[in-house]
């Protein structure tokens, strides 16, 4: 077994957790749809967190290519997993008792969804530069945009239609980077 099989074991199980957490989620919100107000920007934002989980298990495939595998390397990659399981885990929360309005939600827990995606972004450079040898510019670029999109959503959530519109924007010219 090679370092990288190894290592992408723990990060596939987080990875596979975040997913595992949306889409639970999601059957609970269609499960009690009677008691829950939909709105599209919510999904789009639960949405726009799947590609990024989609798309950093999709890209750890090229760290195949890291010969040598440190712990810092390793702990970053954790960090990133990690992000990601708080940004799904916040995204979209389960519907509890009585009226459950996804909208009102997402301006104040999903704000720590946010918070998550920000951490999350902060990581990028990281694995870009140190691991992948990219060049620095469009490395800290790409992943500065969407720490701004997220510091609008955590200090400006009555804007959360907007925010997610460009969130899910963000998301599809990250894949069509890295795809």
């Amino acid at each position: 077994m090679t370092q990288h099989e190894y290592i992408s074991i723990a990060i596939a199980i987080i990875l596979g957790l975040a997913i595992t957490r949306l889409l639970h989620t999601v059957a609970s919100l269609i499960r009690y749809r009677e008691h829950v107000v939909f709105h599209w920007a919510s999904a789009v934002w639960g949405l726009s967190v799947m590609v990024y989980i989609l798309q950093f298990w999709w890209v750890g495939w090229e760290l195949r290519g890291v010969d040598e595998w440190l712990f810092p390397h390793f702990l970053v990659m954790v960090l990133g997993c990690t992000f990601l399981y708080g940004a799904a885990e916040m995204a979209l929360t389960e519907p509890g008792a009585g009226a459950y309005d996804m909208a009102q939600h997402s301006q104040q827990l999903g704000r720590l969804s946010a918070l998550s995606m920000l951490f999350y972004f902060l990581v990028g450079p990281y694995v870009n530069i140190v691991m992948y040898d990219n060049p620095v510019l469009p490395s800290v670029i790409v992943p500065l945009a969407g720490i701004a999109v997220m510091l609008l959503m955590i200090f400006m959530p009555s804007r959360f239609r907007l925010w997610s519109v460009l969130f899910a924007l963000h998301a599809i010219v990250v894949l069509l980077l890295t795809v």
